[in-house]
């Protein structure tokens, strides 16, 4: 029944995706996906709607908090502490029959394990390692599911970084699982048409601060601040820092009494490197102050590309055009420029955290990107009109 579901579900998105229009032919009181923002802005809706109706989760009641079942909720691996939070609530997608679940959540906190059993003057991570391996020893002989798929229906998620754990034989149990990370690296393995991505948000407050200067008041061309974390920073701070150059602003420390916030808001474009993690919280941040995000990655997948079509409404620059930065961002046209900073705005709903999550909110588009998984729908690969 739950294969039969599934596919019949394959079959209206495919079929959805043949409508090139930039605006979703799906009524919705809510919000219709539209713009260049998507790949497939009608794919995307259905495929959205297909999953409210038919996307159910089971969570696995194995293992006793701080380390399952809970996760930190203030911190930069709040991604991780909300959607576990969200989850474990049961109002949305679970449910409590095994039998009707299309995924199974493995509820571990990869940031609570490291906090607790991670031997930091030994960089010993053996007990982490172990811990997780017996936990699928636990469901797969109490259970069914794991094995008769070999993992491939469950799903883990981590915000953080994921080494800890790479050096044990935790990641070949998941060769064949989804995995939900914001450090997104292809060079570590990271695999977009199974794995998924999704986005590192700092909420040492709780809560998000949305919103920035309109863009005729932004006197900054570019901005960045943050220590030296990882090669592509280094390079970016040896190159820009010490230049005091009024539009392209970076800093490794900012001067006291000069708000990190103000300037974001205050800034045409932000600028997102990678540092030892390919994810940056950066990135939201800058969604969030209504700046356009410049990427300069190596290896990243960014979260929901899946749907999203990036170059809409960011900025991406290689690594070794780091010293071209104003150059490039300087030949961006205001035109142009405009058109990004009004996709920012509007892709916004798509990165907010909310206290109860509205539809199209991150915790929707993270279950979103494990159901594409699940149905092996690649929705990238029907193009942008």
């Amino acid at each position: 029944m739950v294969e039969a579901y599934m596919a019949r579900a394959r079959s209206f998105i495919k079929e959805a995706a043949r409508v090139r229009n930039l605006t979703s032919i799906h009524h919705d009181p809510d919000y219709v996906p539209h713009g260049p923002i998507y790949r497939n802005a009608n794919a995307f809706h259905r495929s959205y709607l297909e999953m409210e109706k038919l996307f159910k989760i089971y969570v696995y009641q194995e293992g006793e908090p701080p380390m399952f079942h809970n996760g930190p909720c203030k911190s930069i691996y709040s991604s991780e502490g909300r959607f576990i939070h969200e989850v474990e609530k049961g109002k949305l997608y679970t449910t409590q029959d095994p039998d009707e679940a299309l995924v199974y959540f493995l509820p571990f906190s990869v940031a609570m394990l490291v906090r607790y059993l991670y031997e930091s003057e030994s960089l010993k991570t053996d007990a982490i390692g172990r811990i997780v391996i017996d936990y699928i020893h636990v469901i797969s002989g109490k259970y069914p599911y794991w094995n008769r798929s070999v993992g491939a229906d469950h799903f883990m998620l981590s915000c953080h970084d994921w080494g800890p754990l790479a050096s044990s034989y935790v990641p070949h149990l998941f060769n064949k699982s989804i995995r939900v990370l914001c450090n997104a690296n292809t060079s570590e393995g990271f695999n977009p048409a199974k794995d998924a991505s999704f986005p590192e948000i700092n909420l040492l407050k709780g809560e998000a601060d949305i919103g920035g200067l309109p863009p005729s008041r932004r006197s900054i061309l570019a901005f960045f601040a943050g220590h030296l974390h990882g090669y592509i920073r280094y390079l970016l701070l040896n190159e820009w820092k010490d230049k005091n150059d009024p539009d392209v602003q970076v800093y490794d420390q900012l001067p006291k009494g000069v708000s990190y916030m103000s300037k974001l808001k205050n800034s045409r474009f932000c600028l997102c490197p990678s540092g030892y993690e390919v994810a940056s919280p950066r990135i939201v941040e800058a969604i969030y102050a209504e700046c356009v995000p410049v990427l300069i990655p190596d290896g990243y997948v960014a979260p929901f590309s899946d749907v999203l079509n990036w170059k809409s409404f960011s900025v991406q620059i290689a690594v070794k055009d780091i010293p071209n930065i104003k150059e490039i961002l300087m030949g961006i046209s205001q035109r142009q420029y405009l058109r990004m900073q009004r996709r920012v705005k509007q892709v916004q709903r798509h990165f907010v955290v909310n206290p109860t999550p509205k539809r199209y909110d991150v915790f929707h588009m993270i279950n979103h990107s494990i159901w594409l998984r699940r149905l092996n729908v690649h929705i990238q690969d029907f193009g942008v009109p």
